[in-house]
């Protein structure tokens, strides 16, 4: 499972267009077949747990005083598709307005190891849902707040 995990997130970071379980398949010349990368992406639920796990091991080994953590929300912009807990309207903070998409949360290990460049190790990560819903009694449309769910 590793070989091919290590394997697939190569193939993404290195791609410069769009990713498919196909494309990997020619990119490694067949030996690996699409249904196989498809099954293992489809079997596989990777949490933030799965991902500290990862990189504790570096963390550990670049670990300092001056090492800090780093939070940021990001909003996946998802402006075409249905709205469900996941998907749905949050305040972005750098357009001034609503948008809809996924909400992100991101942590970050950072930390400036003598002469050499910082190093910032993600460590985790939650998506923000919103699966608490309620009717505004003004003006009887549906809202929704958001919980945190794993």
């Amino acid at each position: 499972m590793e070989k091919m995990l290590d394997l697939y997130t190569d193939y993404l970071l290195s791609s410069f267009g769009q990713t498919s379980a196909t494309g990997l398949s020619n990119l490694v010349d067949g030996s690996i077949q699409h249904d196989t990368v498809t099954r293992f992406l489809s079997g596989s639920n990777f949490t933030s747990k799965d991902l500290w796990t990862s990189v504790k091991p570096l963390v550990g080994e670049h670990q300092n005083t001056d090492g800090c953590l780093i939070f940021d929300d990001t909003i996946i912009e998802k402006a075409f598709t249905d709205e469900n807990d996941l998907i749905s309207w949050h305040w972005d903070h750098s357009k001034h307005r609503s948008i809809k998409g996924i909400n992100l949360l991101s942590a970050f290990y950072h930390t400036q190891t003598g002469k050499k460049d910082p190093l910032r190790i993600p460590i985790g990560f939650e998506t923000i849902k919103k699966t608490v819903r309620f009717c505004d009694i003004k003006t009887k449309k549906q809202q929704v707040l958001y919980q945190k769910m794993s």
